[in-house]
């Protein structure tokens, strides 16, 4: 049987585009500083994450249709190796929002003052966009990245605890629901749905640990930019760490997808 299906393919898609919002929500802030609007650009940032979180939503049904559909001999095999090829687009969807990053920081603020003006209302924004003369102002966005981006940027600038904490994280987003589908292969038919469940808890803790440790610093240095408290290439350096530690991210996650499905199928077991 392929190992690349259709369904692999379709799946993979989805979390190219999935992953690559994920990525640029973090342009969000630095618009929203260039147009003075921050309040805007944070709401602006807050739909992105969430479309991302209900589109990983949908794609976990999809993704436990390849266990169906593996053949009996050498399942787990078949099936880990189907699920890394989708880690793998992850981290290819993380470097496709890198490289549209400087485009989508002119496109955003855009956006966001457009946002303001429409009163926050994310459809009417949307749909003031899908005409010829909107489509044309979006594709003169276009940037390609420079490394005169990075000027300022040192060593000092990026928060390095910030970065190690966002890798952990980002590592756990990828494999979350990968991995308790796994595990669920891996523990007796009775055990499945707990470990099928566990991908919620899993991502749920993700989750928190962001919002308590990772978004207010976020949102206190953009106020503070803002403000003229800071330097504007300190915020350059929080989205550089972003960006750069959730790729890595990915790439852990390929080491920790087996064991951190032989961790929830003994949760799922242990419960």
């Amino acid at each position: 049987m392929e190992l690349i299906t259709s369904k692999v393919v379709a799946i993979a898609l989805f979390l190219l585009i999935i992953t690559m919002i994920e990525t640029l929500a973090y342009s969000t802030r630095i618009s929203g500083t260039r147009v003075k609007l921050i309040a805007t650009a944070m709401s602006l940032f807050s739909t992105l994450v969430i479309v991302s979180r209900f589109s990983t939503m949908i794609q976990q049904p999809l993704t436990a249709k390849l266990i169906a559909t593996a053949p009996d001999l050498n399942k787990l095999g078949f099936i880990e190796d189907q699920y890394r090829i989708l880690i793998g687009v992850t981290s290819l969807g993380v470097l496709l929002g890198i490289l549209l990053f400087p485009t989508f920081i002119n496109i955003f603020s855009r956006a966001i003052i457009q946002l303001s003006n429409e009163r926050g209302s994310v459809v009417a924004t949307f749909l003031k966009q899908l005409n010829p003369k909107g489509i044309k102002k979006i594709i003169a966005c276009f940037r390609l990245p420079k490394l005169t981006y990075l000027s300022g940027i040192t060593l000092k600038t990026i928060p390095k605890r910030l970065f190690i904490f966002n890798v952990i994280v980002s590592a756990v987003f990828t494999i979350g629901v990968l991995s308790s589908l796994y595990a669920s292969m891996l523990v007796p038919e009775d055990y499945a749905q707990a470990a099928l469940m566990s991908s919620g808890i899993i991502n749920g803790v993700a989750t928190i640990l962001l919002t308590l440790f990772i978004d207010p610093k976020a949102s206190v240095l953009a106020d503070r930019v803002m403000k003229k408290q800071c330097d504007y290439v300190f915020l350059k350096s929080y989205s550089l760490t972003m960006i750069s530690s959730k790729f890595f991210g990915t790439i852990l996650a390929q080491l920790l997808f087996i064991p951190a499905a032989y961790y929830v199928a003994w949760f799922a077991e242990w419960i």
